[in-house]
């Protein structure tokens, strides 16, 4: 069996598989997707973004929200009122990422139905 598509990039000389499964395995985590849709329109405060994106705790968010800055995708604003107001926003690079998120997004919206009846068949056989 081969690939039609065989125009995959290919690791730099030295460059480790693993640093790659990371990326992709915190693009791939159950929330990084919505957080990085959620922020797609500017900048959010935490508990905004906490509201906006169904079922996420605050701890959990607060883990992502964390590892997307250390990451450089994200950009956290503290500004000194009171309360703390805490804004996140994407950063340039993290902007880049939404256009193969969206497509994922958009894909999975379009392809819901179709994966749940090919579940359906596969389950009765």
């Amino acid at each position: 069996m081969t690939l039609s598509n065989t125009d995959f990039p290919t690791p730099s000389e030295g460059d480790d598989c693993r640093v790659v499964r990371e990326i992709l395995d915190l693009v791939g985590d159950k929330w990084t997707l919505y957080i990085i849709a959620t922020l797609r329109d500017g900048p959010v405060r935490f508990n905004e973004l906490r509201r906006q994106i169904d079922g996420i705790s605050q701890r959990m968010l607060t883990i992502n929200l964390r590892g997307l800055e250390r990451d450089g995708l994200v950009k956290r604003t503290m500004f000194p009122t009171i309360p703390p107001r805490v804004d996140y926003e994407l950063t340039d690079m993290g902007r880049t990422l939404l256009a193969p998120v969206m497509a994922i997004v958009v894909w999975a919206d379009s392809n819901r139905q179709n994966i749940q009846d090919a579940r359906g068949r596969y389950d009765t056989r």
